[in-house]
Order: structure tokens, then sequence, then C-alpha cells
């Protein structure tokens, strides 16, 4: 069993806030005097306070600062033909005149529409490459991650946040712009909350779980084979003057409105049915691999994937919290069953390690067995 409370810093008493529906036991988010989480304290404050006109100048002058007039590329956008990093490329390429070179992490087991939307993405009009590491290094990395971290995500994730510094460095690119600032949007470190970039030591906290890619070569990974999966040498991000910025301190981030806005411009299409763990068809589509890295945070902290999209679209009024509740009743903690047989293939584990994997990471102060089966000891709508 792993120590899942200390390794993350849990609190042992299980609270919800009183606004959406997160609880927490989210990694670094915080709760304020009057029951409520930074993330909705924070989506208040960009509702009511920032002044978005002053941010657009900022985003124009962050472009004039950026853009080269000699036909090279001027900013490096991470995109896998997903709404939220499709509609930054767009909006940069065609509102503000940059000439965005898109990259993107392939990703563990690509389902079909996400194959369809990046294409249609390239289609509407973009340069991207497609960084592809070694199958066999990627298929140990997550399987060692599912088992070591419990979040058989953390492979992709290496790639995704390192791949595009690459990028930036070997094209001679500056400025990296990402979508939203997760910690920020979804609750967790605020320290830049009210800046457009980040620190590049943030990485192994916020997007490692503190385990930088070469931690693996403790368990027979070469460093030759992790090489692609590893942040740039230090001193060559320096004299790239890298910056990562986040749109989503430019523009009011609205992944709804996201999705909306790539229908029309992107060729975005949604899934025809909703994802396992949740109800919305058009977040997350790429792998097949995502309903598991959902499900380990179910398990390890209560919080599914239900959860936190009820949380984000209650910030943004698209639904109430009585709605949300009722949602995350109803479909968190859903198993991914759809893929098992893939993942459990693709990692080389039979289902029985893949079960006792999964409840070697059960916190005791989240849950209770009962029969033969678990259940959560405080469920947000016994709570409220």
């Amino acid at each position: 069993m792993h120590d899942v409370a200390t390794k993350y810093g849990l609190p042992s008493v299980v609270k919800f806030c009183r606004k959406c529906t997160v609880s927490n036991q989210r990694p670094r988010i915080t709760f304020d005097e009057n029951g409520v989480c930074s993330a909705c304290n924070y989506a208040e404050y960009k509702r009511t306070q920032i002044d978005w006109d002053q941010r657009e100048q900022e985003l124009l002058a962050t472009c004039e600062k950026y853009r080269k007039k000699n036909g090279e590329y001027d900013v490096i956008v991470p995109c896998s033909g997903g709404k939220d990093g499709s509609f930054v490329a767009h909006q940069l390429k065609y509102k503000y005149g940059m000439n965005p070179l898109t990259v993107t992490w392939a990703p563990l087991l690509a389902t079909e529409i996400g194959r369809k939307n990046l294409d249609a993405f390239i289609r509407s009009g973009f340069d991207n490459i497609l960084g592809t590491p070694n199958g066999r290094v990627t298929r140990r990395l997550t399987e060692l991650a599912f088992k070591h971290l419990g979040d058989p995500f953390q492979p992709f994730i290496y790639g995704q946040t390192n791949f595009p510094m690459h990028m930036a460095i070997k094209h001679n690119v500056s400025l990296i712009m990402y979508g939203e600032n997760g910690e920020v949007e979804y609750g967790g470190d605020m320290k830049n909350a009210f800046r457009p970039d980040r620190d590049i030591q943030d990485h192994d906290k916020h997007y490692f779980s503190g385990l930088p890619p070469e931690f693996w070569a403790e368990h027979g990974v070469s460093l030759a084979d992790l090489r692609p999966f590893m942040v740039p040498r230090y001193e060559d991000i320096l004299r790239n003057e890298t910056s990562i910025q986040f749109f989503g301190y430019y523009k009011f981030w609205d992944p709804q409105e996201n999705f909306y806005y790539c229908q029309e411009h992107a060729g975005f299409t949604p899934n025809t049915e909703r994802s396992e763990g949740t109800y919305s068809k058009y977040a997350s589509l790429d792998d097949r691999i995502d309903g598991f890295h959902y499900y380990l945070a179910y398990i390890k902290f209560g919080i599914g994937r239900t959860t936190s999209d009820t949380a984000h679209e209650i910030r943004d009024n698209k639904i109430n919290r009585e709605e949300g509740i009722a949602l995350v009743r109803r479909y968190d903690g859903e198993f991914p069953r759809k893929y098992l047989f893939e993942f459990l293939e693709y990692c080389s584990i039979t289902e029985e390690d893949f079960n006792a994997v999964i409840d070697s990471w059960r916190a005791d102060h989240i849950w209770t067995k009962q029969g033969n089966g678990w259940q959560l000891r405080h469920p947000i709508w016994a709570e409220n």
C-alpha cells in the first residue's frame, strides 16, 4: 500500500468547497475561511476584477515583442488537435498575425477521433511537428508510472511538457504559448495566478509529481532512452530566452466556448458518445489511456473526471452546484472498461495485477471496504 496522504500532503478530514464540487483532497488546493476553494475564488476574481481590455493590450504587446517579420516561426503552440490548443493557435495566427509552429507529442494509444481532429486542425491552416518517442520505452514507462506513481499518463505528460521546449530551442523561438494554467484554473499552486508566465523550475512539482524523467533510470531505463522525455539543458533554455506563457492570462478562459470556436474554425469534432467517467463529449479525446489517468485520480483523491468537469462548469456558470452534485453521483468513478484490455496489453500486466495496483493507491481516510467492494467514506452528496 502507498501512503497517499503523506505523499501528496492530503488533509485527514475531507471537506468540500461550498461553491463547487471539488474537495480539499486535490493536491495544492487551498480553502479560505468561508470554505471556498482557491479555484472558485480565482474564477470570481477573473470575472469581476480583471480588466480584460488591459489584458488585451498586454497580449498585443507580447505579440509585438516576439513577432518576426522574416517569415520564421515566432511562437510555439503545444496542440493535440483538441479544442484548447487549437483555439490558442487559431487566435494567435488569424487574429493576432503571429506565425505559430504547432507541436504535438504523440498520444500513448491514439484514438480515431483524436487523429481525425489533429488532421482537421492541420488542414485548417497550420504547420505541425509530431514527436513520437520509442514505443517500447513508452510502454515500459507507462507500466512503471502506473505502479509507482499511480498515474499511467505521466510519460505522456513528460513529453507534452518538455517537447515544446526542445522545439523552441531547435527553431530559435523564444515564446511558447499554452492554453490555461491548470494550477490556477483548476485549483493548485497560485504563485503564478497574476502573471502570464511560469518558472521552468515549477515543472517537477506541478506536472511530474516531483519525479522528473531521470528518476526512472533507477528502474532500469537508460538515460539514452529517457532523453526524448527530459527537459532541455538549462543553459540552452536560458540562451534561447525561453518564455512559457498562458493564453488564459490574456483571455477569459472558457473550455466550452473554446469547443464552439474550434468546431467553427478548426474542424473540431466531438465524440459521438460521452467519455467514460464523465458526461462530456469534447474534452481529452486523444488517448485511450486518458480514462485510466482520471480513474487513478478518483482512487487516490476521491476526485474523478466528473468532479473536475462539474467544478469548472460551475465556476463558468454553465451549471449550478446541485446539478454538479447530481452529475458526480451519476458518473464519477465510472470504470474505464472500454479500453481495459488494450491497456493491460500495452503495459504487459494481468487484470489481477491491475486490480492490485489500483487498490494499493486507495487512502484509508477516503475509502472503506464494504463486502467485496469499496465505498467512498465521504461522497459529496452525503456531506451537503
